[in-house]
């Protein structure tokens, strides 16, 4: 049993509540069902798990703020940017600008559903890119997780009926970090800690006694393929999910 005390409790943390008092669990929650080695090595870098939850509560507070500064920007307003975050949204505004991303401001932050297959998310936005009309999902990760095919399966086929158009996913990543002008090393600083990204497998970089320049913003854009595997993917994600929570969830009405 889950460590939830009431049903409400359960729903409020693991879904949405749509019309008609429907409820359906969040694509964002049913995907942390997946194994993260990512996590796992982040958790076992730290001293304790007590300090790797402090860093994860801060960066979610700076990526919070990112992913609301962005929004606003793609909505056409001008948003209050917080100094600590300057960098990396001038790199996202410039990068709008110099790759004509064109995003309709009633679909940024959008909810959705599958009716279908009963679950319901949030939408970063939907956009054109070169021609073609897609999802896209802004990180503010230190890289691209292949993890966000999943999520962004979810989010493709909920909105596709709305969307005839629809035909890719982006990862939009928005991030910031002080290079070294010596050897090119990145000093990320998120969470309240600095970590140094370097290539192994470059020996100038493992031996530079690391200058790091000011602060600039960095902006990647990657297109997922291959939707219709991603999306079988995440249904069985939906199902393990389903298994690991079926007490609330019968007792909540969502299944039987």
């Amino acid at each position: 049993m889950d460590d939830f005390k009431t049903p409400d409790e359960f729903k409020d943390a693991c879904g949405y509540t749509l019309e008609n008092d429907v409820w359906y669990p969040r694509v964002t929650k049913i995907v942390e069902i997946k194994a993260k080695p990512a996590l796992y090595y982040f958790y076992a870098k730290m001293p304790n798990y007590r300090a790797a939850e402090q860093v994860k509560e801060q960066s979610a507070v700076e990526g919070t703020m990112i992913h609301e500064a962005a929004e606003a920007i793609l909505m056409g307003q001008k948003p209050v940017i917080p100094y600590s975050i300057t960098p990396s949204m001038a790199a996202f505004a410039e990068y709008l600008l110099d790759n004509n991303i064109e995003v309709d401001p009633k679909h940024v932050e959008v909810r959705l559903k599958s009716d279908e297959h009963k679950y319901a998310g949030t939408l970063d936005a939907i956009a054109r890119i070169g021609g073609k009309l897609g999802i896209l999902d802004i990180k503010t990760s230190q890289e691209i997780y292949r993890d966000y095919n999943i999520q962004t399966s979810a989010y493709f086929y909920a909105m596709k009926e709305l969307f005839p158009e629809l035909s890719t996913r982006w990862i939009l990543r928005i991030d910031q970090s002080r290079l070294c002008m010596n050897c090119g090393a990145a000093l990320r600083a998120k969470g309240g800690r600095e970590q140094v990204k370097i290539k192994w497998d470059d020996p100038f970089m493992r031996s530079c006694k690391h200058e790091f320049g000011p602060l600039v913003g960095y902006i990647e854009l990657k297109e997922l393929h291959n939707v219709e595997n991603d999306f079988e993917a995440f249904l069985g994600a939906k199902r393990l999910w389903e298994w690991e929570h079926e007490e609330w969830l019968k007792k909540i009405g969502y299944l039987k």
